[in-house]
């Protein structure tokens, strides 16, 4: 057993009183089914009852902006029409100069600013880069009567800077490339297969994924931490060089002790997982980031605003190092639209992709409408941010509807994935407490979880319509659908939970449908799992489970019942 086994799960004060009036239940293991039994009214990982166990259940309730307490801001601060430098809706011409006009007057603004669209159609040919904080880019809706902004251009013609030459140079020396025989297609991949965007937030020269070793450069640690908990948030530090209350920092840990060192093991809680050579090679670039805030700092003790994700101790040492972001980015009221343009393939896009979001905290998207892109929203080390009532529509085979990689407590609520996509909710590459919550996804759905040491991740109240096929004899779909290279696999790290998934079938059948998750990983928690017909669980490895073939009826979304026992408690 290892050391995190031993450690209790959340526990709830508030239910001890609901918890001696139940009367205790059979812990579910493996795949099995609860049919035959009385369910109970909250599952036993919720509630503590399966402590025995050692069943971990991270608490996901501060994802999303403001740690998850906050409503997303309206607009406020000087307010920049871009009809004001020109720019007219429903002529049909090109509005790109004038909207850059109005941005470039908004980077000159001091304090809070808004680049604002009336309602109508809007044509654009160029990246609009926001590179400040407390920027909100606002339209009049992504609905009927709204505001369209129209790209008829890909990335491929437009994007003239060098915010991606060290990835352009990564794909060459590596000779990453797509080849389909079958297609006559050996090529090498496209920058814009996972990066960049028509709206594009960036720190200025920053770097938010780093791929070449030679570019890295050291981190600018601002304290060492010596002591500290998983699920905890104070800390005892050992030095503090310039950390101050209200610092947003991240928080690092490093496997600096090769192939067996004990962080793999704390991110996966499995000694004996096979792990990719990408979480022991690169000695100096943090295997696991936590973005957060500096709360109060007494003598060596700091309090930030969420839960530490692992341990810290002399076996796992970890440091609060100096983070470039941006804050306060605010992305509303659109609708973003591309051409109906061909497909080339799966990593050879040409970059209609909607929104690249990278090295934001504190920050949101709302109500935007995405249209025939290759990739709606990418995101990448960002935190805190909340992406909510996103639709992606269109006909056209899509990469990503919306990517978490390298991030840290990110909420999507409220998607509509109505158009093909090859990886519909995509936890990627160290990914950690994000959540998709609300979700419904009508075409071909996966929940990919895409290697990469993402961990503690959650898909909250998720609907899938699927339409099962036949293999070997059964009924199957392939819900939990990962991918990602080799050298990052497993395809997640532990505690990534799926809760409340529903499946819905154009006809419903008699027969029990195996919902396939073949190549995933370790301590996997799903919980609730139902529809219209029966369904049985192929999970590798095997997850804790329970409630299947049931809802969680009293606790319909994880998210939110964790965040009304924390608020509650405060």
């Amino acid at each position: 057993m290892t050391h995190q086994e031993t450690r209790k799960p959340i526990n709830f004060n508030s239910l001890k009183p609901f918890l001696m009036a139940v009367s205790s239940l059979a812990l579910m293991t493996g795949c099995s089914s609860r049919a035959d039994e009385q369910p109970a009214d909250l599952p036993e990982i919720l509630t503590g009852m399966a402590s025995g166990t050692g069943n971990y259940l991270p608490d996901f309730s501060y994802a999303g902006y403001e740690f998850g307490t906050a409503p997303l801001p309206a607009k406020t601060g000087t307010v920049i029409s871009v009809t004001g430098h020109g720019a007219v809706a429903n002529d049909e011409i090109d509005d790109s100069r004038a909207v850059l006009a109005a941005f470039e007057a908004a980077r000159d603004i001091e304090g809070p600013v808004t680049v604002e669209f009336p309602a109508g159609r809007f044509i654009l040919s160029d990246i609009l880069f926001i590179d400040r904080s407390d920027f909100i880019l606002k339209g009049a809706g992504s609905g009927e009567g709204g505001t369209t902004l129209h790209f008829p251009r890909p990335l491929t013609m437009i994007d003239q800077s060098d915010a991606l030459d060290e990835l352009r140079e990564y794909i060459v020396e590596l000779d990453k490339r797509q080849v389909e025989t079958d297609k006559n297609l050996d090529v090498l991949f496209s920058e814009y297969s996972w990066s960049g965007g028509m709206i594009w937030v960036k720190v200025p020269d920053g770097r938010p994924a780093g791929y070449l070793p030679r570019y890295d450069a050291p981190a600018n640690v601002l304290a060492t931490l010596a002591e500290g908990t998983r699920g905890e948030r104070t800390i005892r530090m050992e030095n503090n060089d310039s950390l101050s209350a209200g610092d947003v920092v991240q928080v690092q840990w490093f496997n600096r002790a090769g192939e067996d060192g004990p962080l793999i093991d704390e991110i996966y809680n499995d000694p004996d997982i096979e792990v990719g050579s990408h979480h022991w090679t690169y000695h100096d670039r943090a295997l696991a980031r936590q973005m957060t805030r500096i709360e109060a700092i007494d003598g060596d003790m700091v309090t930030i605003a969420d839960p530490l994700l692992h341990d810290i101790s002399a076996d796992l040492p970890a440091y609060a190092s100096q983070w470039d972001h941006l804050s306060n980015i605010g992305i509303e009221g659109l609708r973003l639209e591309f051409p109906p343009a061909l497909v080339f393939g799966h990593h050879v896009e040409q970059g209609y992709n909607g929104i690249y979001l990278t090295s934001a905290f504190n920050s949101w998207i709302s109500d935007v409408e995405i249209a025939n892109a290759d990739s709606g929203i990418l995101t990448y080390d960002s935190a805190s941010v909340t992406i909510r009532d996103i639709e992606t529509t269109g006909t056209r085979m899509a990469h990503y509807s919306v990517h978490i990689g390298n991030c840290h407590n990110m909420l999507v609520e409220g998607l509509t994935v109505r158009n093909p996509v090859l990886h519909d909710l995509s936890f990627n590459t160290q990914s950690t407490k994000s959540v998709y919550l609300d979700t419904e996804v009508f075409d071909e759905p996966v929940l990919d979880q895409h290697a990469g040491a993402n961990h503690q991740n959650l898909f909250d109240n998720v609907t899938l319509h699927i339409t099962p096929v036949e293999k070997d004899g059964k009924l199957t779909f392939p819900v939990w659908d990962g991918s990602g290279a080799g050298y990052w696999q497993p395809g997640h790290g532990a505690f990534n939970t799926t809760w409340n998934l529903k499946l819905v079938m154009d006809e419903a059948t008699d027969e029990t449908i195996v919902l396939e998750g073949l190549a995933e990983g370790p301590n996997a928690r799903i919980i609730g799992l139902s529809g219209n017909g029966a369904f049985a669980l192929d999970y590798r490895p095997a997850p804790y489970t329970e409630f299947i073939n049931q809802p969680v009826t009293n606790a319909p979304s994880l998210y939110r019942y964790q965040l009304q026992q924390r608020t509650a408690g405060q």
